[in-house]
């Protein structure tokens, strides 16, 4: 049996966190063979790949955003999963859609799945907040990256989404002008995005 010690400080972190990664222990300086042990007593259960919690945690709303985070932790939640954060428009989308650097690798993940963007390393700092999801901090773009981002890649997720999305932040009065023209010159969507945002003002 792991030593008190170990023990303890495994099910702390995971309690934590809302759950712990194989590396957060070895980083902790615990070795793997009391995480093993752990799942094998039924005091920790393997939620994902590498990932691990308490089995009585409940899961928040935001649940699948906190795992997908851990699994990458240098990706940047976005377009529809974004959205869906911000509360914008009506997608309810099943995979998790994560932005990562074009040579990264793409991790192993049975659940929850990953709809994966690539981009460049400079976009991956570009109008992201850092969200406090289940214990974890969890790098989501902003509103302006989201909605300048809906229609750089409108024909992943669909024009219309990305219409409906700008509506309802401008109804909602989330819409910063400058700071989504800034996005939209960065993503090289001013021409496209400038009838509707006229329509928008008008």
């Amino acid at each position: 049996m792991p030593t008190p010690t170990d023990r303890e400080r495994s099910l702390s972190l995971a309690r934590r966190a809302r759950g712990v990664s194989a590396q957060e222990l070895a980083r902790a300086g615990i070795h793997r063979q009391v995480l093993t042990r752990l799942v094998a007593a039924g005091e920790l259960e393997r939620i994902a790949r590498g990932l691990y919690r308490l089995p009585d945690q409940e899961a928040t709303e935001h649940h699948a955003l906190a795992i997908a985070a851990a699994a990458v932790p240098d990706g940047v939640i976005c377009l529809l999963s974004a959205l869906q954060f911000h509360g914008l428009g009506t997608q309810l989308p099943g995979d998790v859609w994560i932005a990562i650097d074009r040579r990264a690798r793409k991790p192993a993940l049975s659940y929850p799945p990953l709809r994966f963007v690539r981009t460049s390393a400079a976009a991956l700092e570009q109008g992201i907040a850092r969200h406090r999801i289940e214990g974890r901090m969890v790098r989501i773009t902003n509103v302006a990256r989201t909605l300048a981002d809906g229609f750089k890649y409108r024909n992943k997720i669909g024009l219309d989404v990305a219409l409906e999305a700008l509506r309802d932040a401008w109804r909602s009065k989330r819409l910063s002008l400058r700071e989504l023209d800034r996005h939209a010159a960065a993503n090289r969507v001013q021409r496209v995005m400038q009838p509707d945002l006229e329509a928008l003002l008008t």
